[in-house]
């Protein structure tokens, strides 16, 4: 029973990437390198998919940035300091363009190849819903346009399941669910602007995983640059 991850390297995708192993799958791991600032990140995934044991792990190279519109992808300044409740006002400039839906789509391919019907899905709707591409009804869409667009939906031979194990958790509770399951936290990276490849400790990601860790009693293994 194969399935396809979305790995990123981070706290969430590294959770789910947990969750796909104790429900069984033999699990392919996918990361994007879209020209993203934080490229650390796709170091941490390899090693987050090697831990886990992962059957394989692809880099799929995108350049995102010929478009930018988005501090992740542009000469646009992340945002530090937010409160919380700033972080879910609105869609945050931190949102790259299509980025699930272009990674989906990608996914979707190398599952059709290697005969799987399930990918896994990091996305979270609780902590921060700024992103229109985390919503389950967002995840509903893609799984019935996927279904309508593949060839083993089409002849019956297997219908696609988008696995979203995290979506309705708090911070806290995915970190407790993670080290339940053998996550270690240790490897992976959430910052958006890191320093000196550290996470900065004031972008919107960094400070949701420490309020995390501060939430479920643990502490936070990485060491931050400020």
């Amino acid at each position: 029973m194969r399935a396809v991850c979305l790995l990123s390297g981070g706290l969430d995708s590294a959770t789910t990437l947990a969750c796909a192993r104790r429900d069984g799958f033999e699990v392919y791991t996918i990361a994007y390198d879209y020209g993203q600032r934080h490229q650390v990140e796709l170091e941490c995934s390899k090693r987050v998919s090697g831990a886990l044991g992962a059957a394989a792990h692809k880099v799929i190279k995108i350049d995102l940035r010929s478009f930018g519109g988005s501090a992740l992808t542009d000469n646009i300044d992340v945002p530090k300091g937010r409160p919380t409740a700033e972080m879910g006002a609105g869609i945050p400039i931190t949102y790259v363009p299509a980025r699930n839906t272009v990674f989906l789509s990608i996914a979707l391919a190398w599952a059709e190849v290697l005969g799987a019907t399930d990918i896994y899905l990091g996305v979270n709707a609780v902590d921060y819903s700024g992103y229109p591409d985390c919503r389950p009804e967002y995840i509903e869409a893609f799984e019935k346009m996927a279904n309508l667009a593949t060839k083993a939906g089409v002849e019956g031979h297997g219908r696609l399941k988008i696995h979203t194990p995290l979506i309705s958790l708090s911070k806290a509770e995915i970190i407790r669910l993670g080290v339940s399951l053998g996550v270690d936290y240790g490897l992976t990276h959430s910052c958006y602007d890191p320093v000196g490849g550290k996470p900065c400790g004031h972008c919107d990601s960094c400070q949701l995983r420490l309020a995390g860790f501060r939430e479920a009693g643990l502490q936070d293994p990485l060491e931050y640059a400020g």
